[in-house]
């Protein structure tokens, strides 16, 4: 996108591709994607954050895109991608002592552990449809997924190495990043094992229908880079859960001490799992996390909500930013 840099830094051992836009003095806001994504999903925020005087910072994580992918699942725990990024910070931020952080999905996930391990690095987290869950240290959570939503729910089905793979590379590439953007099935993901994608690939994909929000340019750009670099990155995340749970095991009962503003739509997957509302609005997640200081339900948007309603998500963001920094004028 216009006016958008690029560059390719080494942190922590890879090299790691970032989308870059902003005042080079100006507060540095990190933002964090998720699966199955890229820098790209933070295009509208990218632009309209830097306009406001911002320097954001979107990094395509590990196993994305155009950054290295480790072979070993072990090497996406936790610990890996937030040494990634405190490299990166490192390398972005100057001397800036603090920086701003936005995540989505997978992205709000590494943003947890990120406040969780470094929280005198976050100014304010503004979090993206994932809200934090504190470490239950008597169930694994594959095992906990399974007891709850069985042997399909798609977090299990992905654990085997190689064979959900092969399922996606039997499916139309197109229909199948078409359906996981703009799809609007409500609650937990279940996958079959009968052609759980859509079944092989369609000539007339090229023509399939989209929203508004979500263009042919789009698709093809990640049609493009996942086509180059496969889906096996951003799955490993998935199946070094369980290896997370156990290195986390110090942080058990630890709490988040960094300000959060929580955003989702009404139509995400995660807030309309059975339960989630209850942890959400009941006083669960203000337990677990008494920084929160705002959570916002945003009218008819699905999970990708940063993409489908930008303008709003971007005015959020900034409103948050603001207060925090309008309160503490070392920012």
């Amino acid at each position: 996108m216009e006016g958008i840099d690029h560059r390719m830094v080494s942190v922590n051992g890879i090299t790691m591709h970032i989308a870059e836009k902003g005042p080079k003095e100006g507060p540095v806001v990190l933002l964090l994607h998720g699966f199955p994504d890229l820098w790209y999903t933070w295009r509208h925020q990218i632009s309209g954050l830097s306009s406001l005087g911002y320097r954001a910072v979107a990094p395509d994580l590990r196993g994305y895109g155009d950054s290295d992918s480790p072979e070993s699942f072990s090497e996406y725990t936790c610990l890996n991608v937030v040494g990634d990024l405190v490299a990166l910070l490192d390398t972005v931020a100057g001397n800036q002592e603090k920086v701003f952080l936005v995540g989505h999905d997978w992205g709000a996930i590494i943003g947890w552990f990120l406040c969780l391990f470094r929280p005198e690095k976050i100014n304010g987290f503004v979090c993206l449809s994932v809200p934090y869950r504190s470490r239950n240290p008597k169930v694994k959570p594959v095992q906990g997924f399974k007891a709850v939503f069985g042997d399909d729910y798609y977090i299990c089905r992905f654990q085997e190495p190689g064979k959900i793979e092969g399922e996606i590379a039997s499916a139309d590439p197109r229909i199948f990043l078409r359906n996981l953007f703009t799809g609007r099935t409500l609650g937990p993901p279940i996958l079959p094992k009968d052609n759980p994608f859509g079944g092989k690939p369609n000539p007339n994909s090229e023509n399939i229908e989209l929203p508004e929000w979500f263009s042919k340019k789009d698709l093809d750009f990640y049609v493009s880079k996942f086509e180059k670099a496969g889906f096996t990155g951003g799955l490993n995340y998935y199946r070094a859960m369980d290896l997370n749970w156990e290195l986390t095991a110090p942080w058990t009962g630890a709490k988040i001490q960094v300000p959060v503003k929580f955003m989702t739509g009404d139509f995400d997957m995660v807030y309309t799992t059975p339960g989630m509302k209850e942890y959400i609005h009941g006083g669960g997640f203000a337990a677990d996390v008494p920084t929160l200081q705002e959570i916002v339900v945003i009218e008819d948007a699905g999970h990708f909500v940063n993409q489908e309603k930008p303008q709003e998500v971007t005015a959020h963001i900034n409103d948050f930013f603001t207060k925090l920094r309008d309160n503490n004028k070392s920012f």
